[in-house]
């Protein structure tokens, strides 16, 4: 009996579903109170996870989402990165 190995499952602050953290983008919110896109998941300070979908992005930036989880305004390049970077992955 192989013991299955638990996938870690993250919120999407945008649409509110569990999805592996795998299928996630974290942003994240240093102490400085700056906000970034955090590839790799393991940049230190507050983070909030949105959905790979561009769908999720644009809902996260018209509800505000990302910026009422990380208390901080979030530059609309961020929103640019992440559908950049989900663009990218759709190329893969």
């Amino acid at each position: 009996m192989a013991i299955q190995k638990k996938i870690p499952l993250r919120k999407c602050v945008a649409t509110g579903e569990m999805l592996p953290k795998k299928e996630m983008i974290r942003i994240v919110r240093s102490k400085e109170g700056e906000v970034s896109v955090d590839i790799t998941g393991k940049k230190s300070g507050r983070g909030a996870y949105v959905s790979k979908t561009i769908e999720a992005v644009n809902q996260a930036k018209k509800k505000n989402s990302l910026g009422n989880h990380l208390e901080a305004s979030i530059p609309n390049e961020i929103y640019d990165e992440l559908i950049v970077i989900i663009e990218r992955e759709k190329l893969k």
